[in-house]
């Protein structure tokens, strides 16, 4: 059975807006503020996630999640060999929470036009490459059949590596390798794709693992490294600590040292600017939760003013400061649930129009994208919605009491 104090407090906020006095005014901007917080709150999160969700995606799809090399190459500048064979490629698909591995080889170099030249950095990718992330990239063309066993003479290049160098589809280009001798190659541009991470973009180009290969004169087996895919990019960590124990500090069958830096070893800098993106966040979110509180404070004040008459009557008539605490404390949460479905709705309003329309642009060349990705995460939006319930309720405890300080005799003629 609902107590009077629910009941009271239901008929208030049912006639909240036929009232004519201050607390229609009060209740309205409360909302409000409860609305906006929420808004902003799950827009910056949204935001927040979906910029890191691309920048991940486009980093881990030019790397993978795991590299498997050379001890030796962490401290080189050019990739060291490293025997990748099918045990050690059945070892690590074996090992869970691994989802795909793939070999690849690199190698500088130049592309040289008639008009231009550019230093590039051919990534060697075989049969096994998943080109789904080139595919999602893909501007011009159509991805190359890549092989390990025989080079078809194409290759993938970036959208910034085309214009400088004035080639389009079709083209053909020859790429130079200095080492005692200058060695020439001739590729046909088959695509171009373009991620705006132009880190990458300047200088990879995508061409056969047989190509680089030969290029290198290694033995059969031995390659750059191999990528390893995650099935979850949240179990790195778990997952590189297994891979560690089976296969670091091993040697492959010419001496070599295997070792597996992860995706933010390799790239601490990106990963650690991206970390930094939560502290924004965080202050954000402090913010609007300030915002927010401080309306609903003001609010419930407001109210319990314009209502000093019903508080006296109410003692008056038996009611103890307690309960009369309840009716107003559960007004203001009636208050906050609406400001929380009408923030709620114009929070994810505005994230459909985003992410079907693209309504706000960014800087590439910035940003390493063109608009603002938006990232909805359910687990969020609960945590963020009843944070925001429990920390206004908490702070209109201490105002609440304000009723107790009310005395009945003087409340009655209160106008």
């Amino acid at each position: 059975m609902q107590t009077y104090t629910w009941f009271i407090a239901k008929r208030f906020f049912a006639h909240s807006g036929q009232t004519r006095r201050v607390s229609r005014p009060a209740i309205q901007i409360a909302t409000a503020g409860v609305a906006l917080g929420v808004a902003i709150m799950l827009l910056s999160v949204f935001v927040v996630l979906g910029f890191k969700r691309e920048i991940q995606g486009k980093i881990t799809g030019f790397s993978g999640h795991i590299q498997i090399v050379n001890y030796e190459t962490l401290r080189s500048a050019e990739a060291q060999p490293i025997v990748v064979d099918d045990s050690l490629i059945s070892t690590l698909e074996s090992i869970p929470g691994v989802g795909h591995v793939q070999r690849f080889c690199t190698k500088t170099g130049m592309l040289k036009t008639d008009e231009a030249f550019s230093g590039v950095s051919f990534r060697g990718v075989g049969p096994e490459y998943d080109t789904l992330f080139l595919h999602r990239h893909l501007t011009q063309g159509c991805i190359p059949h890549f092989s390990d066993t025989a080079s078809t003479g194409q290759m993938l290049l970036s959208e910034t590596l085309a214009r400088r160098l004035s080639l389009g589809v079709g083209d053909r280009v020859f790429a130079y390798f200095f080492e005692k001798n200058v060695r020439a190659r001739r590729f046909t541009v088959a695509g171009i794709y373009r991620t705006n991470l132009t880190d990458f973009d300047n200088n990879l180009a995508f061409v056969d693992l047989a190509a680089v290969h030969s290029l290198l004169s290694w033995d059969s087996q031995q390659y750059a490294g191999a990528e390893v895919v995650l099935k979850d990019f949240g179990q790195l960590e778990q997952v590189s600590s297994r891979i560690v124990q089976r296969i670091n500090r091993s040697q492959d069958a010419y001496g070599a040292y295997y070792t597996s830096p992860t995706i933010r070893e390799l790239y601490p800098v990106i990963f650690n600017w991206l970390d930094l993106l939560n502290m924004d966040v965080l202050v954000i979110l402090v913010l609007m939760v300030c915002v927010a509180g401080f309306t609903m404070v003001s609010g419930l004040l407001i109210i319990i003013l314009e209502r000093t008459n019903f508080i006296g009557v109410m003692k008056a008539l038996g009611a103890s400061n307690r309960p009369l605490r309840h009716i107003f404390l559960y007004f203001a949460a009636f208050i906050i649930l609406r400001g929380l479905v009408v923030g709620n709705a114009l929070a994810f309003l505005l994230a459909v129009l985003q992410k079907r329309f693209s309504l706000i642009h960014l800087d590439p060349e910035t940003y390493y994208m063109d608009t603002v990705p938006l990232h909805i995460d359910w687990s969020y939006v609960l945590i963020i919605n009843l944070s925001m319930l429990l920390l206004c309720m908490l702070a209109l405890l201490l105002p609440s009491y304000i009723v107790s300080r009310i005395e009945p005799a003087r409340s009655i003629r209160f106008e």
